[in-house]
């Protein structure tokens, strides 16, 4: 495979690695609406805020949440709102999958 190629897969799949969690995609839907402080996100995931903060620094690596620090606290924002298409996509697939499903039961 092209060395150009492999580094353009190998980029895509971080982006969905950081995905791959349940607490990740929570944050990430919740800073949809608006951006929120590690402790809001804490709050809201039901972690402590060093699990927390390590999900928040995978999303932002991949390049899908921003930081900013005011004061003592840091808030966190969505980057790229492109991927709530994608959580779209994720949900067809997903209702596809159950009618499936219920089709085979019936």
């Amino acid at each position: 495979m092209d060395v150009g190629l492999q580094a353009k897969y190998q980029a895509r799949a971080q982006v969905l690695k950081a995905l791959a969690h349940p607490s990740r995609l929570l944050i990430v839907d919740q800073l949809a609406a608006r951006e929120h402080s590690v402790a809001e996100l804490t709050a809201l995931v039901g972690a402590d805020i060093s699990t927390v903060s390590k999900h928040l620094s995978i999303l932002k690596t991949a390049g899908l949440v921003n930081d900013q620090r005011r004061g003592k606290q840091v808030f966190y924002s969505l980057r790229t709102p492109c991927v709530l298409s994608f959580f779209g996509c994720v949900e067809t697939v997903l209702q596809a999958k159950l009618d499936s499903q219920i089709r085979l039961v019936r």
